[in-house]
This record gives structure tokens, sequence and C-alpha cells, in this order.
């Protein structure tokens, strides 16, 4: 199956695996690979040591192209004082299982303009392909990544995003629709269309000449069909990915998923940006704090360490599970089978 982006980056399906930090490991990314579609591993949450080690490892096992996925958020706005309230605010919660929350927060992630370790990481391996979310780093940034051989790929929430990515140079648009899970691609989430894939999608198609991959609640063969008739080049899921057993997603996680009664939400709460997850204690008892968080990533840092302490306590209640909106497949399948069967559905369908 021929499209604009199978061509572009030699693929055999114009399927991308979503880079899912937390979740995607280089097994997962070589058995996408393996399988004719791109895979993924997010390195915008680790350290450059460990960056270094998980590309290496992908590199040596993937037969095709690898996609390394990086942030590009904005830096958070320090607010001590509101920091302090979040912290306090989270007493009862970590109060429940014998804890304390931290005494202070930190900016866990970086932003890659200032990890340049990570960055030279990343640069060393010379992967294929490098995807942003949250934005673009300095035009400085992208050049180096250019120079290096990389094929960009980066999130867009909006048509106004599409037409900056575009306008920057970008080779490949990830258009994120409302459903999509785990965090939210918006460049300032005060300003947020929360337009559903399949609005968004062909509105990018029509403003920028450049491929573009629907993303966000994705699920069959169908969906891929469906994306394709709209114009996308191709489609990114994510969720179906986290189930496979190639995944690093506990077990927890995976009944969560597997469960065809769950529901999501999207939150703040627990990361500071706007993320869809599915609705766990976490999502549903903060709630009613959400105006009170703190910036992305300050407020991760509370909510990795409620997550750890919910964790020793004998409970996954508080786990961070995002989760895409789209419906459940029941059929947990290893990587290389489902993107075999997600071709096959998607030639079912447009036949």
């Amino acid at each position: 199956m021929n499209t604009a982006l199978t061509d572009l980056l030699e693929l055999q399906a114009p399927l991308l695996q979503a880079p899912m930090a937390g979740v995607s490991t280089p097994a997962l990314a070589a058995a996408v690979s393996g399988a004719g579609a791109l895979g993924a591993i997010a390195v915008g949450a680790m350290t450059a040591d460990a960056a270094d080690a998980a590309i290496g490892e992908a590199l040596r096992t993937c037969s095709g192209p690898l996609n390394v996925n990086l942030f590009a958020h904005a830096p958070a706005r320090r607010d001590p004082e509101r920091e302090a309230e979040w912290l306090r605010r989270l007493e009862p919660w970590f109060a429940e299982f014998d804890a304390a929350p931290p005494r202070t927060l930190g900016e866990i992630y970086p932003t890659l303009d200032a990890a340049p370790d990570l960055l030279a990481a990343v640069l060393d391996h010379r992967p294929a392909v490098v995807s942003l979310h949250f934005g673009l780093p300095e035009a400085r940034t992208l050049q180096r990544l250019r120079a290096a051989g990389a094929t960009l790929v980066a999130t867009a929430t909006s048509v106004a995003e599409a037409r900056h990515l575009a306008a920057a140079g970008i080779d490949v648009i990830v258009a994120q629709g409302w459903e999509a899970g785990g965090h939210r691609g918006v460049f300032d989430p005060a300003r947020d269309d929360r337009l559903p894939t399949f609005e968004l999608l062909p509105r990018v198609v029509d403003a920028v000449r450049i491929p573009v991959v629907a993303a966000g609640g994705l699920a069959s063969g169908a969906d891929v069909a469906r994306a394709l008739a709209l114009g996308a080049a191709g489609v990114q899921l994510g969720t179906v990915f986290a189930g496979c057993p190639e995944s690093a997603a506990g077990d927890a996680y995976r009944r969560a998923l597997a469960d065809p009664n769950r529901s999501t939400a999207m939150t703040p709460v627990v990361s500071g940006r706007p993320a869809r997850s599915l609705r766990n204690r976490f999502v549903r008892e903060l709630a009613d704090l959400a105006a009170l968080v703190p910036d992305y990533p300050v407020a991760y840092d509370a909510g990795k360490a409620l997550a750890a302490a919910a964790a020793r306590a004998g409970t996954h209640d508080f786990d961070v599970m995002w989760c895409g909106a789209g419906p459940v497949r029941d059929d947990a399948l290893p990587a290389t089978g489902l993107v075999r069967a997600l071709m096959a559905e998607t030639d079912a369908a447009l036949a």
C-alpha cells in the first residue's frame, strides 16, 4: 500500500506506532519496524545516558526506520506558592498510603532546547526519523536534526499549528484529534481547538502540502481506511500498541486497557498538561482541583510521587494510565501480528 508517507520513509504499511513515553520499548519499536510500519521510542522523559542506551538497542534490532520522539514544550512557569498549595491539596491522598508529599517539586523533563546532552545522544545515533511533541524547538536545533539526516515529524492539533509546522520545514505532520490518548500536542494548552480526529484531519490536509498522518482514537483497519479516504498519508496508533506484549505496560494497566467498560477523560491533574487518561481514582478524585495544578512537567513530579506511594501500598488506582477514546480491540496480539491484522482489515475496508 503506497502513500506519500510510505514512499518518504520506505515503509510497507502507512502505520506509525505512537511513541508513548514510559510504554514504548526497543522491542516494540523493532517489532513494528520489522512488520513494515514505523516503530518509535520516546526519549523525552529520559536522561541522555538512558536515551543513548534505548536508541542504541532499538537500532541494533530494527530492520527498518526508527522514530525517536522528543519533547519541545515551553519551559514551566515556576510559581512556588502555587506548587506548595498543590502539594498541600495532595496531602490527604498521600496520607491514605502512609506517605508524605515531596517537600518541593522539580521540572523533571527539560524541554529539548534545555537538554543539550539529550540532543547530542540523539544526534550521535542519526535516527531516520525524529518526531516532536508540544511544538518546535529553536531553529538551530531543527537545523542540527536535519543535518543528521532525520526526517522531521511534528504534532499539530489545529490548522494554525499545522501551518506553523509546514512553514518551519517539518516533513510530516501528525494531526492529533481530541480522542488521542496521552498528552495533547497542543502548543499552548490555553488555546486548544479540541477538534475530533475526523474533523481536524481534512482541514489540515487542505491547509498544507506535506504528508499528514491521522491520530486519535483509531484502533482498526476501518479507521485506517477512513483516514486514508480523507487524505491522510498514514495513521498513528498508540493505545492498541500499548496492549502488545512488547510494550512496558504493567499488568494493572493492561487489565484496565482490556476492560470493555473503560472510560477516559482529558485532564491536566496528572502532569500539568491536558492528557487523555483512563478514568481511575487519580483522574476522578482530583478533577475538582484542575484549576490549581502547576505547570507541566512540575505537576508530574507530584503525580509520579503519588502513584509510587499508592503502588508501594499495593494499589494501582493512581498509576499513570494514558488511553485513547477509541474502541477496545479484543485481540492482544504481538506487535508484528497487530500490524499485519490492521493492514488486512484496511485492505478489506478499502475493497
